[in-house]
């Protein structure tokens, strides 16, 4: 049930009350019985779990051991598709040494 943040216009008291979305909003303060008014206040809420930026969408740059998408603790790649080409990634192999028509001396 949502917390309801209320202030009396005559004495300035300020109290919070629980009531359901169906519930008459309240009209009287409960210490003087003057007009009271509903005051905004931004809700308290609280992101968990994946998908969150703090969590998942960090660089992998960054302080506090956060992992890029796509790649594992060990810097390899998980061989998940990547979401921006939607292609593959695969591990880099080192290139051969050119080859010379050259006799070396």
């Amino acid at each position: 049930m949502p917390l309801y943040e209320y202030q009396c216009e005559a004495c300035g008291h300020r109290f919070e009350v629980i009531q359901k979305f169906s519930d008459a909003p309240l009209t009287q303060c409960p210490t003087c019985a003057g007009p009271v008014a509903k005051l905004l206040s931004s809700p308290a809420i609280q992101f968990k779990g994946s998908g969150w930026y703090i969590t998942d969408y960090a660089r992998s740059g960054s302080s506090g051991g956060n992992v890029a998408p796509g790649k594992n603790e060990s810097g390899g790649s998980t061989g998940a598709s990547d979401s921006a080409t939607g292609s593959t990634s695969t591990p880099a192999t080192p290139a051969a040494p050119a080859k010379t028509d050259t006799p070396s001396t």
